[in-house]
C-alpha cells in the first residue's frame, strides 16, 4: 500500500513539473492572445525579446514570458510600445533583419500587431 502511495505522488508530481515547464516555455500560455498574433511575434520578436534570450538589452526593455506578470500600468506601456516600435520600424531592428531577412514582418502582421498591441492597452485602460 505504502509503495503505490509513493508512485502516486511522484506521477502526480511529474505531471505537475511538466504542465509548469510547457506553460514557461510559451509565453502566450496564460491569455487569450490570438493565435496570429503569437505566430507572429514567435516568428519576429520571442527570439530575442524572453527571458532565456542572450540579448541582454532586449530582454530587459521587453520580456514576453514575463508579460502577464505585469502591473496594469506596465501592461499599458508594453503594449503602447510594442505598437510604436513597430508603426516606427524599430522593430524587428534592422541589423537582426540583414542577418535574419526571414524574420521581416510583412506589412499584414505589421498591421495586425499594431491594432492588436492598441487593443489590448485600450481594453485595459478601460477596465481600470
Amino acid at each position: 500500500m505504502k509503495k503505490r502511495s509513493i508512485i502516486s505522488v511522484f506521477i502526480a508530481a511529474l505531471f505537475a513539473m511538466s504542465f509548469i515547464v510547457s506553460a514557461h516555455d510559451n509565453p502566450t500560455k496564460k491569455d487569450n492572445m490570438p493565435e496570429n498574433v503569437k505566430a507572429a511575434i514567435n516568428k519576429s520578436c520571442f527570439g530575442c525579446h524572453n527571458s532565456d534570450s542572450k540579448n541582454e538589452d532586449a530582454k530587459k526593455e521587453l520580456d514576453f514570458k514575463k508579460l502577464d506578470g505585469l502591473s496594469t500600468i506596465k501592461k499599458i506601456g508594453a503594449y503602447k510600445e510594442i505598437g510604436e516600435a513597430i508603426e516606427e520600424q524599430e522593430m524587428p531592428p534592422k541589423k537582426f533583419l540583414e542577418r535574419k531577412p526571414e524574420k521581416k514582418l510583412t506589412d499584414e502582421e505589421k498591421e495586425l500587431l499594431i491594432n492588436w498591441s492598441k487593443k489590448e492597452a485600450e481594453a485595459l485602460v478601460k477596465s481600470k
